[in-house]
């Protein structure tokens, strides 16, 4: 960056830049759509200062914004938004153009935690886990009128430190557990045509268990503790 700027302007430049990486990969989207009221650009730039300010609620963080910005924004519409099938779509395109970027950045600063290790040249490495947060206050209930911690799995790059969500384990409607989800998830995300090794590496150790599924030019191993 050639000058200094704040954190909630370079969101909305990063989030700006994201989406028109993520047009311009494609030709044609299912997800593209002008909202004036509330643009997609605004939505994830939002969404991500949600994620680093100290607040306790979404209808904590909605007065928060108001405070700093001095004007009405209804809560109505942003957690109508959170709701959006198609603003989900556009989040998935856009997620994975954002971490491109990000990882460029860290090759441009040759950032390499694993460039000592000249065998692992061609692979990407990455470390994944489950994280589970407490269900939200409208989780609806199940038959049994319970509800569960809500989780997600998400990876680390080895080579630069960057996480990436990868895919839901619940959103606490239910009770489920990471393996079969990262499974599927291996199952989904790997072409057909491409040959892989689908028998999970398992070894056991004090309060941890390594799963790792390996592909020609890819190495993903998970990490679970108990």
């Amino acid at each position: 960056m050639d000058q200094d700027i704040s954190m909630q302007e370079y969101i909305e430049q990063h989030c700006t830049e994201s989406m028109y990486n993520a047009l311009a990969a494609v030709k044609y989207t299912t997800w593209e759509r002008k909202c004036p009221d509330f643009p997609d650009v605004e939505f994830m730039s939002k969404g991500l200062l949600r994620c680093i300010t100290p607040v306790d609620s979404g209808r904590h963080f909605i007065q928060n914004i108001q405070e700093q910005s001095k004007s009405k924004f209804p809560h109505s519409t942003y957690f109508t938004a959170l709701h959006s099938v198609r603003r989900r779509e556009m989040l998935k395109a856009v997620a994975s153009e954002s971490y491109k970027i990000v990882c460029s950045l860290a090759d441009e600063s040759e950032i390499d935690y694993l460039k000592h290790f000249s065998e692992l040249a061609d692979y990407d490495i990455e470390a994944a886990d489950g994280h589970f947060i407490t269900h939200a206050c409208h989780t609806p209930k199940n038959t049994k009128g319970k509800v569960f911690a809500a989780g997600f799995i998400y990876s680390m790059n080895l080579r630069n430190g960057f996480l990436n969500p990868i895919c839901k384990v619940t959103n606490g409607t239910k009770r489920s557990h990471e393996i079969p989800c990262f499974r599927s998830w291996v199952e989904m995300s790997t072409p057909r045509n491409q040959q892989v090794v689908k028998n999970f590496i398992s070894m056991i150790v004090p309060q941890l268990i390594i799963h790792g599924g390996i592909n020609r030019k890819r190495m993903m191993f998970i990490l679970f503790h108990f």
